[in-house]
Protein backbone atom coordinates (compact mmCIF):
# COMPACT_ATOMS: atom_id res chain seq x y z
CA UNK A 1 0.00 0.00 0.00
CA UNK A 2 3.20 2.26 -0.36
CA UNK A 3 2.24 3.30 -3.98
CA UNK A 4 -0.48 5.75 -3.14
CA UNK A 5 -0.74 7.35 -5.77
CA UNK A 6 -1.97 4.46 -7.90
CA UNK A 7 -5.63 4.89 -5.66
CA UNK A 8 -8.25 7.19 -5.90
CA UNK A 9 -7.46 10.97 -3.94
CA UNK A 10 -9.69 10.02 -1.23
CA UNK A 11 -7.82 6.88 -0.89
CA UNK A 12 -4.40 8.49 -0.73
CA UNK A 13 -5.42 10.75 1.76
CA UNK A 14 -6.68 8.02 3.89
CA UNK A 15 -3.41 5.95 3.07
CA UNK A 16 -1.59 8.76 3.95
CA UNK A 17 -3.07 9.21 7.56
CA UNK A 18 -3.09 5.46 7.91
CA UNK A 19 1.00 5.19 7.21
CA UNK A 20 1.28 7.48 10.80
CA UNK A 21 -0.85 5.02 12.82
CA UNK A 22 0.38 2.01 11.86
CA UNK A 23 -0.67 0.46 15.17
CA UNK A 24 -4.12 1.68 15.07
CA UNK A 25 -7.30 1.05 13.91
CA UNK A 26 -7.87 4.42 11.58
CA UNK A 27 -11.80 5.32 12.14
CA UNK A 28 -11.64 7.53 9.07
CA UNK A 29 -14.72 9.90 9.20
CA UNK A 30 -16.63 10.15 5.72
CA UNK A 31 -20.14 12.02 6.07
CA UNK A 32 -22.16 10.29 9.14
CA UNK A 33 -19.93 7.39 9.46
CA UNK A 34 -16.80 6.11 10.54
CA UNK A 35 -15.08 4.08 7.96
CA UNK A 36 -12.48 1.41 8.04
CA UNK A 37 -10.70 0.07 5.12
CA UNK A 38 -8.41 -3.02 4.22
CA UNK A 39 -7.03 -4.88 7.06
CA UNK A 40 -8.31 -2.46 9.29
CA UNK A 41 -11.86 -3.11 7.69
CA UNK A 42 -11.63 -6.59 8.04
CA UNK A 43 -10.30 -6.74 11.68
CA UNK A 44 -13.42 -4.55 12.84
CA UNK A 45 -15.85 -6.45 11.15
CA UNK A 46 -14.41 -9.41 12.67
CA UNK A 47 -14.55 -7.72 16.11
CA UNK A 48 -17.62 -5.83 16.53
CA UNK A 49 -19.61 -8.43 13.78
CA UNK A 50 -20.67 -5.67 11.84
CA UNK A 51 -20.37 -6.55 7.80
CA UNK A 52 -17.91 -5.61 5.39
CA UNK A 53 -18.52 -4.47 2.38
CA UNK A 54 -16.27 -2.72 -0.60
CA UNK A 55 -15.42 0.51 -1.60
CA UNK A 56 -14.05 1.70 -4.96
CA UNK A 57 -10.50 2.87 -4.56
CA UNK A 58 -8.86 3.29 -7.76
CA UNK A 59 -7.39 -0.22 -8.33
CA UNK A 60 -9.13 -3.25 -9.87
CA UNK A 61 -10.51 -4.68 -6.51
CA UNK A 62 -12.44 -3.26 -4.27
CA UNK A 63 -10.78 -2.02 -1.23
CA UNK A 64 -11.97 -3.93 2.15
CA UNK A 65 -14.73 -1.21 4.13
CA UNK A 66 -16.43 -1.44 7.32
CA UNK A 67 -17.81 1.44 8.66
CA UNK A 68 -20.27 2.25 12.14
CA UNK A 69 -22.74 5.18 12.49
CA UNK A 70 -20.80 8.46 14.03
CA UNK A 71 -23.53 8.86 16.81
CA UNK A 72 -22.78 4.72 17.98
CA UNK A 73 -19.22 5.20 17.32
CA UNK A 74 -18.36 5.45 21.31
CA UNK A 75 -19.61 2.11 22.02
CA UNK A 76 -17.75 0.52 19.17
CA UNK A 77 -14.72 1.68 20.06
CA UNK A 78 -15.31 0.67 23.78
CA UNK A 79 -15.47 -2.98 22.26
CA UNK A 80 -12.61 -2.40 20.56
CA UNK A 81 -10.69 -1.15 23.38
CA UNK A 82 -11.65 -3.84 25.49
CA UNK A 83 -10.45 -6.59 22.83
CA UNK A 84 -6.58 -4.80 23.33
CA UNK A 85 -7.11 -2.42 19.90
CA UNK A 86 -5.80 0.80 19.71
CA UNK A 87 -8.58 3.36 17.66
CA UNK A 88 -7.60 6.89 16.18
CA UNK A 89 -10.09 8.78 15.16
CA UNK A 90 -9.79 10.89 12.27
CA UNK A 91 -12.56 13.37 11.64
CA UNK A 92 -13.40 16.43 9.14
CA UNK A 93 -11.59 19.40 10.13
CA UNK A 94 -14.14 21.51 7.65
CA UNK A 95 -17.92 22.02 6.55
CA UNK A 96 -17.95 19.54 3.45
CA UNK A 97 -20.75 21.82 2.47
CA UNK A 98 -18.01 25.01 2.41
CA UNK A 99 -14.74 22.66 1.63
CA UNK A 100 -13.28 22.90 -1.74
CA UNK A 101 -12.03 19.53 -2.96
CA UNK A 102 -11.60 16.79 -0.64
CA UNK A 103 -12.15 17.46 2.79
CA UNK A 104 -9.48 18.42 4.69
CA UNK A 105 -9.19 15.41 7.73
CA UNK A 106 -7.06 14.50 10.17
CA UNK A 107 -6.59 12.76 13.75
CA UNK A 108 -7.80 14.17 16.61
CA UNK A 109 -7.40 11.35 18.92
CA UNK A 110 -5.65 8.11 19.26
CA UNK A 111 -7.84 6.07 22.27
CA UNK A 112 -5.52 3.17 24.01
CA UNK A 113 -6.45 0.93 26.85
CA UNK A 114 -5.05 3.43 29.24
CA UNK A 115 -5.94 6.58 27.77
CA UNK A 116 -9.39 6.22 28.22
CA UNK A 117 -11.71 9.57 30.33
CA UNK A 118 -15.05 8.36 28.55
CA UNK A 119 -17.44 7.71 31.80
CA UNK A 120 -19.51 4.71 30.11
CA UNK A 121 -16.20 3.07 29.29
CA UNK A 122 -14.60 3.18 33.00
CA UNK A 123 -15.49 1.57 36.12
CA UNK A 124 -16.85 4.10 38.41
CA UNK A 125 -14.96 2.94 41.65
CA UNK A 126 -11.63 2.09 39.74
CA UNK A 127 -8.46 3.78 38.71
CA UNK A 128 -7.78 3.01 34.81
CA UNK A 129 -4.21 3.40 35.09
CA UNK A 130 -1.56 3.72 32.13
CA UNK A 131 2.24 2.85 33.35
CA UNK A 132 5.97 4.01 31.57
CA UNK A 133 9.04 1.49 32.73
CA UNK A 134 12.34 2.96 31.75
CA UNK A 135 14.96 0.14 31.89
CA UNK A 136 18.94 1.14 32.40
CA UNK A 137 20.89 -1.34 33.17
CA UNK A 138 19.40 -3.59 36.00
CA UNK A 139 17.59 -0.69 37.11
CA UNK A 140 13.88 0.39 36.50
CA UNK A 141 12.31 3.85 36.91
CA UNK A 142 8.13 4.24 36.68
CA UNK A 143 5.57 6.78 35.75
CA UNK A 144 1.79 6.23 36.53
CA UNK A 145 -1.44 7.89 35.42
CA UNK A 146 -5.01 8.06 35.67
CA UNK A 147 -6.01 10.99 32.93
CA UNK A 148 -9.61 10.50 33.92
CA UNK A 149 -8.82 11.60 37.21
CA UNK A 150 -5.40 13.50 36.86
CA UNK A 151 -3.55 11.05 39.09
CA UNK A 152 0.07 10.47 38.79
CA UNK A 153 2.95 8.83 40.94
CA UNK A 154 6.71 7.86 40.07
CA UNK A 155 9.45 5.70 41.52
CA UNK A 156 12.65 3.93 41.28
CA UNK A 157 13.68 0.59 41.84
CA UNK A 158 17.32 -0.16 42.13
CA UNK A 159 17.50 -2.93 44.55
CA UNK A 160 19.03 -6.26 44.96
CA UNK A 161 16.09 -7.59 43.35
CA UNK A 162 14.88 -5.53 41.07
CA UNK A 163 12.63 -6.81 38.03
CA UNK A 164 10.43 -8.97 40.79
CA UNK A 165 9.57 -5.78 42.49
CA UNK A 166 8.39 -4.44 39.52
CA UNK A 167 6.43 -7.13 38.58
CA UNK A 168 5.01 -6.20 42.48
CA UNK A 169 4.27 -2.90 41.03
CA UNK A 170 2.87 -3.56 38.31
CA UNK A 171 0.76 -5.89 40.47
CA UNK A 172 0.14 -3.24 42.59
CA UNK A 173 -1.87 -0.66 39.82
CA UNK A 174 -3.00 -3.40 37.46
CA UNK A 175 -2.44 -0.83 34.46
CA UNK A 176 -4.54 -1.53 31.05
CA UNK A 177 -1.45 -0.14 29.25
CA UNK A 178 2.30 -0.30 29.71
CA UNK A 179 4.67 2.09 27.81
CA UNK A 180 8.47 0.34 27.49
CA UNK A 181 11.49 1.74 26.57
CA UNK A 182 13.94 -0.60 23.89
CA UNK A 183 16.01 -2.03 26.53
CA UNK A 184 12.72 -3.69 28.47
CA UNK A 185 11.00 -4.91 24.71
CA UNK A 186 14.67 -6.32 23.94
CA UNK A 187 14.27 -8.58 26.84
CA UNK A 188 12.31 -11.63 26.08
CA UNK A 189 12.49 -13.33 29.48
CA UNK A 190 11.18 -10.23 30.89
CA UNK A 191 8.82 -9.30 28.29
CA UNK A 192 7.26 -12.96 28.34
CA UNK A 193 7.22 -12.88 31.99
CA UNK A 194 4.88 -9.76 31.98
CA UNK A 195 2.82 -11.12 29.10
CA UNK A 196 2.24 -14.10 31.51
CA UNK A 197 1.32 -12.45 34.30
CA UNK A 198 -1.09 -9.47 33.31
CA UNK A 199 -3.28 -8.30 30.27
CA UNK A 200 -1.98 -4.87 29.98
CA UNK A 201 -1.55 -3.76 26.00
CA UNK A 202 1.98 -2.89 26.17
CA UNK A 203 3.11 0.14 23.64
CA UNK A 204 7.05 0.58 22.45
CA UNK A 205 7.73 4.31 22.46
CA UNK A 206 10.68 5.74 21.10
CA UNK A 207 13.84 5.70 23.13
CA UNK A 208 14.18 9.43 22.34
CA UNK A 209 11.21 10.29 24.84
CA UNK A 210 12.80 8.49 27.93
CA UNK A 211 14.79 11.16 28.12
CA UNK A 212 16.49 13.23 31.48
CA UNK A 213 15.02 16.66 30.90
CA UNK A 214 14.03 18.87 33.83
CA UNK A 215 12.64 21.91 32.43
CA UNK A 216 9.38 20.66 31.30
CA UNK A 217 8.66 19.15 34.53
CA UNK A 218 9.68 22.28 36.66
CA UNK A 219 7.53 24.66 34.79
CA UNK A 220 4.50 22.53 34.69
CA UNK A 221 4.39 20.20 37.78
CA UNK A 222 3.87 20.36 41.03
CA UNK A 223 6.45 17.40 42.57
CA UNK A 224 5.72 16.01 45.65
CA UNK A 225 6.80 12.85 48.02
CA UNK A 226 3.95 11.05 50.23
CA UNK A 227 4.21 13.83 52.74
CA UNK A 228 2.85 16.09 50.41
CA UNK A 229 6.34 18.26 51.06
CA UNK A 230 8.08 19.23 47.83
CA UNK A 231 11.04 16.75 45.94
CA UNK A 232 14.07 19.47 45.77
CA UNK A 233 16.69 17.12 44.46
CA UNK A 234 14.66 15.74 41.30
CA UNK A 235 18.03 15.75 38.97
CA UNK A 236 19.16 12.66 41.22
CA UNK A 237 16.08 10.81 40.46
CA UNK A 238 17.85 9.57 37.12
CA UNK A 239 15.67 6.58 36.32
CA UNK A 240 11.98 8.41 37.22
CA UNK A 241 12.48 11.12 35.42
CA UNK A 242 13.23 9.52 31.90
CA UNK A 243 9.92 7.61 32.77
CA UNK A 244 7.75 10.31 33.84
CA UNK A 245 8.99 12.31 30.49
CA UNK A 246 7.86 9.25 28.40
CA UNK A 247 4.49 8.91 29.77
CA UNK A 248 3.67 12.87 29.22
CA UNK A 249 5.04 12.60 25.67
CA UNK A 250 3.15 9.67 24.77
CA UNK A 251 0.03 11.37 26.59
CA UNK A 252 0.32 14.41 24.93
CA UNK A 253 0.88 12.78 21.28
CA UNK A 254 -2.38 10.52 21.46
CA UNK A 255 -4.74 12.89 23.45
CA UNK A 256 -3.74 16.20 21.73
CA UNK A 257 -5.48 18.37 24.08
CA UNK A 258 -5.00 20.14 26.98
CA UNK A 259 -3.89 18.04 30.13
CA UNK A 260 -3.34 20.90 32.67
CA UNK A 261 -5.67 18.98 35.23
CA UNK A 262 -2.21 16.35 35.24
CA UNK A 263 -0.13 18.99 37.17
CA UNK A 264 1.14 17.02 40.36
CA UNK A 265 3.67 14.47 40.41
CA UNK A 266 3.58 12.12 43.28
CA UNK A 267 6.90 10.56 43.77
CA UNK A 268 7.34 7.71 46.02
CA UNK A 269 9.88 5.27 47.87
CA UNK A 270 8.62 1.41 46.58
CA UNK A 271 9.37 0.74 50.64
CA UNK A 272 6.96 2.75 51.75
CA UNK A 273 4.44 0.43 51.14
CA UNK A 274 4.01 -3.61 51.99
CA UNK A 275 5.65 -5.45 49.11
CA UNK A 276 3.13 -8.02 47.75
CA UNK A 277 3.72 -10.24 44.76
CA UNK A 278 0.78 -11.21 42.09
CA UNK A 279 0.67 -14.66 43.42
CA UNK A 280 -0.03 -13.02 47.63
CA UNK A 281 -2.88 -10.48 45.85
CA UNK A 282 -4.10 -13.00 43.61
CA UNK A 283 -4.41 -15.65 46.85
CA UNK A 284 -5.28 -13.08 49.32
CA UNK A 285 -8.68 -11.86 47.10
CA UNK A 286 -8.23 -8.75 47.98
CA UNK A 287 -9.89 -7.01 44.94
CA UNK A 288 -10.52 -9.57 43.21
CA UNK A 289 -11.52 -13.05 43.37
CA UNK A 290 -9.17 -16.10 41.89
CA UNK A 291 -12.12 -17.56 40.37
CA UNK A 292 -13.82 -14.86 37.78
CA UNK A 293 -11.79 -12.27 39.04
CA UNK A 294 -15.18 -10.49 40.35
CA UNK A 295 -15.10 -8.20 43.34
CA UNK A 296 -18.24 -9.85 45.05
CA UNK A 297 -16.98 -11.56 48.22
CA UNK A 298 -12.97 -10.25 48.06
CA UNK A 299 -11.82 -7.49 51.12
CA UNK A 300 -12.46 -4.59 49.23
CA UNK A 301 -16.26 -5.99 48.68
CA UNK A 302 -16.92 -6.26 52.34
CA UNK A 303 -15.36 -2.90 53.54
CA UNK A 304 -16.58 -0.78 50.56
CA UNK A 305 -19.70 1.32 52.24
CA UNK A 306 -17.64 4.41 50.47
CA UNK A 307 -20.59 6.76 49.66
CA UNK A 308 -18.41 8.43 46.18
CA UNK A 309 -16.65 7.27 43.43
CA UNK A 310 -13.67 8.91 44.34
CA UNK A 311 -13.61 7.29 48.07
CA UNK A 312 -13.93 3.65 46.67
CA UNK A 313 -10.72 4.40 44.26
CA UNK A 314 -9.19 5.59 47.46
CA UNK A 315 -10.09 2.78 49.49
CA UNK A 316 -9.02 0.57 46.49
CA UNK A 317 -5.42 1.98 46.34
CA UNK A 318 -5.47 1.95 50.62
CA UNK A 319 -6.00 -2.02 50.27
CA UNK A 320 -3.64 -2.52 47.37
CA UNK A 321 -0.48 -0.63 49.01
CA UNK A 322 -0.40 -1.33 52.76
CA UNK A 323 1.43 0.69 55.07
CA UNK A 324 4.55 -0.49 56.75
CA UNK A 325 5.37 2.96 58.57
CA UNK A 326 3.72 2.59 62.55
CA UNK A 327 2.89 5.98 62.55
CA UNK A 328 1.03 6.45 59.73
CA UNK A 329 -0.63 3.21 60.61
CA UNK A 330 -1.67 4.33 63.58
CA UNK A 331 -3.01 8.22 62.19
CA UNK A 332 -5.22 5.98 59.48
CA UNK A 333 -6.50 4.11 63.05
CA UNK A 334 -7.13 6.99 65.36
CA UNK A 335 -9.34 8.64 62.26
CA UNK A 336 -11.22 5.32 61.86
CA UNK A 337 -11.63 4.81 65.59
CA UNK A 338 -13.00 8.69 65.97
CA UNK A 339 -15.55 8.11 63.23
CA UNK A 340 -17.08 4.63 64.61
CA UNK A 341 -17.39 6.05 68.13
CA UNK A 342 -18.85 9.39 66.97
CA UNK A 343 -22.39 8.25 64.85
CA UNK A 344 -23.55 11.93 64.99
CA UNK A 345 -20.38 12.65 62.97
CA UNK A 346 -20.39 10.10 61.35
CA UNK A 347 -24.00 10.20 59.73
CA UNK A 348 -23.48 13.73 58.77
CA UNK A 349 -20.05 13.04 56.56
CA UNK A 350 -21.53 9.99 54.81
CA UNK A 351 -25.16 12.12 54.70
CA UNK A 352 -23.10 14.97 52.49
CA UNK A 353 -21.20 13.05 50.60
CA UNK A 354 -24.04 10.93 49.20
CA UNK A 355 -24.89 13.60 47.49
CA UNK A 356 -21.22 14.18 46.22
CA UNK A 357 -20.76 13.14 42.36
CA UNK A 358 -17.13 12.23 41.13
CA UNK A 359 -15.64 15.41 41.00
CA UNK A 360 -12.01 13.89 39.86
CA UNK A 361 -13.81 12.56 36.48
CA UNK A 362 -16.14 15.68 35.99
CA UNK A 363 -12.96 17.82 35.88
CA UNK A 364 -11.03 15.62 33.80
CA UNK A 365 -13.84 15.88 31.32
CA UNK A 366 -13.93 19.53 31.47
CA UNK A 367 -10.06 19.99 30.91
CA UNK A 368 -10.46 17.62 27.69
CA UNK A 369 -13.32 20.10 26.25
CA UNK A 370 -15.99 16.69 26.29
CA UNK A 371 -18.18 18.20 29.05
CA UNK A 372 -21.24 18.62 28.61
CA UNK A 373 -23.95 21.53 30.36
CA UNK A 374 -25.25 19.00 32.49
CA UNK A 375 -21.66 17.62 33.67
CA UNK A 376 -21.73 21.21 35.12
CA UNK A 377 -24.61 21.18 37.18
CA UNK A 378 -23.62 17.71 38.36
CA UNK A 379 -20.40 19.43 39.44
CA UNK A 380 -22.06 22.60 40.74
CA UNK A 381 -24.18 20.17 42.66
CA UNK A 382 -21.29 18.05 44.13
CA UNK A 383 -19.54 21.70 45.25
CA UNK A 384 -22.43 23.53 47.47
CA UNK A 385 -21.53 20.45 49.64
CA UNK A 386 -18.17 21.09 50.64
CA UNK A 387 -18.87 23.83 52.88
CA UNK A 388 -21.01 21.46 54.80
CA UNK A 389 -18.48 18.83 54.84
CA UNK A 390 -15.68 21.40 55.81
CA UNK A 391 -17.70 22.37 58.49
CA UNK A 392 -18.53 18.76 60.04
CA UNK A 393 -14.72 18.09 59.74
CA UNK A 394 -13.98 20.78 61.57
CA UNK A 395 -15.38 18.94 64.72
CA UNK A 396 -12.55 16.01 64.44
CA UNK A 397 -9.89 15.71 66.83
CA UNK A 398 -8.05 12.93 64.94
CA UNK A 399 -5.13 14.41 63.41
CA UNK A 400 -5.53 12.71 60.03
CA UNK A 401 -8.36 14.25 60.04
CA UNK A 402 -7.71 17.53 61.42
CA UNK A 403 -5.31 17.80 57.52
CA UNK A 404 -8.43 16.94 55.47
CA UNK A 405 -9.88 19.57 57.07
CA UNK A 406 -7.01 22.33 56.72
CA UNK A 407 -6.47 21.03 53.22
CA UNK A 408 -9.87 20.69 51.91
CA UNK A 409 -10.54 23.56 49.21
CA UNK A 410 -14.36 24.51 48.89
CA UNK A 411 -13.85 25.77 45.36
CA UNK A 412 -17.23 28.25 46.08
CA UNK A 413 -15.14 30.73 42.85
CA UNK A 414 -16.17 27.60 40.79
CA UNK A 415 -19.44 27.26 42.30
CA UNK A 416 -20.04 30.81 41.62
CA UNK A 417 -19.21 31.14 38.53
CA UNK A 418 -20.88 27.66 37.27
CA UNK A 419 -24.10 29.53 39.83
CA UNK A 420 -24.24 32.81 37.98
CA UNK A 421 -23.00 31.19 33.96
CA UNK A 422 -25.38 27.84 33.82
CA UNK A 423 -29.62 27.19 33.78
CA UNK A 424 -30.87 24.59 36.52
CA UNK A 425 -31.64 22.27 33.52
CA UNK A 426 -29.49 22.51 30.43
CA UNK A 427 -30.28 20.65 27.48
CA UNK A 428 -27.80 17.77 26.39
CA UNK A 429 -25.94 19.54 23.52
CA UNK A 430 -24.49 22.92 23.04
CA UNK A 431 -26.34 22.53 19.42
CA UNK A 432 -29.91 22.86 21.52
CA UNK A 433 -28.82 26.11 23.16
CA UNK A 434 -30.44 27.62 25.13
CA UNK A 435 -27.23 26.63 28.56
CA UNK A 436 -26.03 30.24 29.31
CA UNK A 437 -28.48 32.42 31.63
CA UNK A 438 -29.33 35.50 29.95
CA UNK A 439 -28.74 38.73 31.98
CA UNK A 440 -31.83 41.31 32.28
Amino acid sequence: MSENKNFSPMMQRYLETKEEYKDCILFYRLGDFYEMFFDDAITAARELEITLTGKDCGQEERAPMAGVPHHAAEMYISRLIAKGYKVAICEQLEDPKTAKGIVKRGVIRVVTPGTIVESNMLEERKNNFIMSIYKAGIYFGIGVCDISTGEFYASEIKDNNNFPLLLDEIARYTPSELVINSNIANCEDEISKIKERFTSYITKFEDKFFNSKLEKLNLRFNILDTDGKQVENMQEKTLAIPAINALIEYLEQTQMTNLDHINKITLYQISKYMSLDINARRNLEITEKMRDKSKKGTLLWVLDKTSTSMGARNLRRWLSDPLVDTKEINQRLNSVKELKDNIILRGEIVENLKKVYDIERLAGKMAYGNANARDMITLKNSLIKLPEVKRVLSECKADMLVNLYSELDELQDIYELLEKSIIEDPPMTVKEGGIIKLRI
